[in-house]
């Protein structure tokens, strides 16, 4: 029943069906649907599954795209996300004469139908082949005359670009698991833009680093011009919403924008947010990459001792949401015992279960109080279960014994403790626990509880009169004495 400190807060995702409504609203995968369904018998392709450059004009036309050169290119990156998403299947040119410049045909490939037939899943999954397209898009070399690095055999010279996949790729997702974690960690769920010279310097510029030197501050700008390409290549796959870099702050040469000032508009840099769609995504792949990515949800179907140990760590309003899904998956009858079961323990997150399970049996109500009053007489829950039935206003609730009373005391401390809250409100909590038994370090050094000695220390640390906190400390070594650590 031990749980480890997740590195990523939960996430609030939305349902499966309006990510899905989501995915098919995404401008470049709806182009890539009307592209597919617009692809006849008589469509050509090139060797590589290309649109042929002589078809781009009609299919920028069929999509409502201006008849340009960004047209054709906007219309060829929707053909290639339809033929990379299996909404269309290639085929290669017939013959035994075929050569390279043979054109090919298409047909409807298997999930087209999917998109509008298949279940919310299908359509996601389907969606998530697209991310992963346009991310490698993202990521690509950016060259101005591919010629130049095509070889005499044929073969293209990547060296000559100083391009590393992996290290581009890196980079990319760095920066969107630091914006996964900017938009979760703040509770926005997306709402609110970063700018993009912050998120560009979370990339470069080193933690310990006060003020940044020129050198880093032009990677920063780099970095930001980067970003600002790579945006707007994922903006119409649905993951962010992005407001460019405003070219008029560019320089002549088009190359680098200078970080802002601290009286400019911080807009004018770029802001880019995640949409509900985005941190879906950008979830699903961080779990393809083994990272720890929790969801609200993801206990609903799990034991009570997975609920309490999964939780330990989250946030007080994520904590209560995932309650609350429990519990409405499981019912409230048997709830509340279940929750005791799993209080149980001596290990190190055991008081930290045992306060969640307070916080969860609140939220079982009524229901809950035959299995509370069968663990008054508990060592270890009868302290939690007076609390409960005091705050409800419980009748006949036996007083605890004295031995309960600092037992409680020092468990509540511990469960604050692992939970690494409010520094200010773990003060308070000390202090006002140890202001209410007068003599209470003369008598909480004997608590056989496993995280005695700590909190004694912990007490002796934090708390502000001078007295009580030489008080705390002699008693930690009074108990570290008796146990014989």
């Amino acid at each position: 029943m031990s749980a480890e400190r997740p590195i990523l807060p939960p996430v609030r995702l939305h349902s499966e069906a309006e990510l899905a409504r989501d995915a098919l609203a995404a401008p470049l995968l709806a182009r890539a649907v009307r592209l597919a369904r617009w692809a006849g018998p008589g469509t050509r392709v090139g060797a590589g599954g290309e649109l042929v450059e002589a078809q781009l004009p009609a299919a920028a036309e069929h999509l409502g795209l201006a008849a340009d050169e960004d047209g054709a290119a906007e219309a060829s990156e929707a053909w290639r996300l339809a033929v990379d998403t299996g909404l269309l299947d290639v085929h290669d040119p017939e013959g035994d004469d075929a050569g390279d410049d043979a054109e090919g045909t298409v047909s409807a490939g298997e999930n087209l139908g999917l998109l509008t037939g298949g279940s919310p899943q299908d359509v996601l999954t389907i969606w998530l082949d697209g991310l992963e397209a346009v991310h490698a898009d993202a990521t690509a070399p950016v060259f101005d005359d591919f010629a130049d690095l095509v070889g005499e055999d044929g073969s293209i010279d990547f060296d000559s670009l100083d391009w590393d996949p992996e290290a581009e790729a890196e980079f990319l997702d760095g920066v969107l698991g630091n914006l996964y974690l900017l938009t979760v960690g703040d509770g926005s769920e997306g709402e609110a833009p970063v700018p993009l010279p912050a998120l560009a310097a979370s990339m470069i510029v080193p933690d310990e680093m006060g003020e940044p030197t020129d050198d880093i501050l032009e990677q920063v700008s780099e970095a930001m011009m980067r970003l600002d390409d790579q945006f707007r290549l994922l903006e119409p796959i649905g993951i962010v919403a992005y407001r460019p870099v405003d070219e008029t702050l560019l320089v002549e040469e088009g190359e680098e924008a200078q970080p802002p000032a601290d009286d400019e508009d911080v807009s004018r840099y770029g802001m880019v947010r995640l949409t509900p769609l985005g941190l879906y995504g950008i979830r699903a792949r961080m779990l393809e990459a083994g990272v720890d990515a929790p969801a609200i949800g993801d206990l609903a179907d799990k034991g009570a001792d997975t609920l309490l140990g999964g939780i330990a760590y989250y946030p007080e309003a994520a904590a209560r949401s995932e309650v609350e899904q429990w519990l409405a998956r499981r019912g409230a009858d048997g709830a509340a015992g279940e929750l005791l079961d799993a209080a149980r323990g001596a290990d190190q997150q055991a008081p930290l279960r045992r306060l969640h399970c307070q916080q969860a049996l609140a939220l079982v109500g009524a229901e809950a109080e035959p299995a509370v009053r069968a663990v008054l007489d508990d060592a270890e829950l009868g302290g939690l279960a007076r609390v409960w039935l005091v705050e409800r206003g419980a009748a006949d609730v036996p007083a605890p014994p004295e031995s309960m009373i600092f037992w409680l005391a020092i468990d509540t401390i511990a469960a604050q403790l692992e939970a690494e809250g409010d520094l200010d409100e773990l003060q308070g909590l000390v202090e006002g626990l140890s202001g209410q038994h007068s003599g209470f370090f003369d008598e909480a050094w004997r608590v056989a509880h496993p995280a005695t000695a700590d909190v004694l220390e912990a007490m002796g640390r934090l708390h502000s009169d001078k007295k009580q906190a030489k008080e705390a400390r002699k008693a930690a070594f009074k108990a570290r004495s008796r146990s014989g650590d």
